[in-house]
């Protein structure tokens, strides 16, 4: 299947995505700038992402906090987005999956523009969303983690429509090609339309609240 990922999508060399004017970078300011009077600070909002706050700002810091509990209230599953990278699987963990539409079929996942494993997906145009189970900690963890061979040892096949790592024991899944891409502060939301999805076991799922992993029955 080709890829379906529209070549005005953003890009690591910083194109303008889908759905900007031409000239909407003209007025931001270069990120040199930026970086000359404000000092980062990593803000952990979602398993395994690392956001840069661009401020040592204490009240600024302070209401990133704030923001982060706030949001934790809400209790959401666990996923891993996979897709292939040439002949090598990727993978990353992400809590910030929904559904979007019946008609047509669409789903969205948003990773952190610090992601690396973002990239790999977007130029392959295509990727699958992965339903944890609540026995399944460990793979979020390894997905979440940076510098590993995170396919190492995990059970997966390649999907029939996309190609891209179905994961063993999932709870389902939800098959994609890229639809859409768009800017959203430091993240991008990634719009996918579903090609392909299925149910998997009738296990309990893997949820993540209060910046901890939760069960069902926790």
């Amino acid at each position: 299947m080709g890829s379906m990922v529209d070549p005005k999508l953003v890009e690591p060399d910083g194109e303008i995505p889908a759905g900007m004017k031409p000239d909407a970078r003209e007025s931001w300011p270069p990120r040199e700038l930026i970086d000359s009077y404000l000092g980062p600070f990593d803000f952990e909002f979602r398993p395994g992402e690392h956001t840069d706050l661009p401020s040592d700002d204490e009240a600024v810091k302070a209401a990133a906090r704030r923001f982060r509990d706030v949001l934790g209230r809400f209790c959401s599953g666990v996923t891993v987005v996979t897709a292939m990278s040439g002949e090598t699987p990727i993978g990353m963990t992400c809590q910030s999956f929904s559904s979007v539409s019946l008609n047509p079929p669409l789903v969205m996942f948003i990773p952190a523009r610090t992601s690396r494993a973002w990239p790999l997906m977007q130029r392959a145009g295509r990727f699958c969303v992965n339903f944890l189970a609540a026995d399944q900690t460990d793979l979020s963890d390894v997905m979440a983690s940076r510098g590993v061979d995170k396919f190492a040892g995990v059970g997966w096949r390649p999907s029939e429509a996309t190609g891209s790592p179905l994961l063993d024991d999932s709870l389902g899944y939800v098959d994609c090609t890229i639809q859409a891409v768009h800017e959203a502060g430091d993240h991008y939301v990634v719009i996918g339309r579903v090609q392909d999805l299925a149910l998997g076991d009738d296990r309990a799922p893997l949820l993540f609240f209060q910046g901890r992993y939760h069960t069902t029955g926790s």
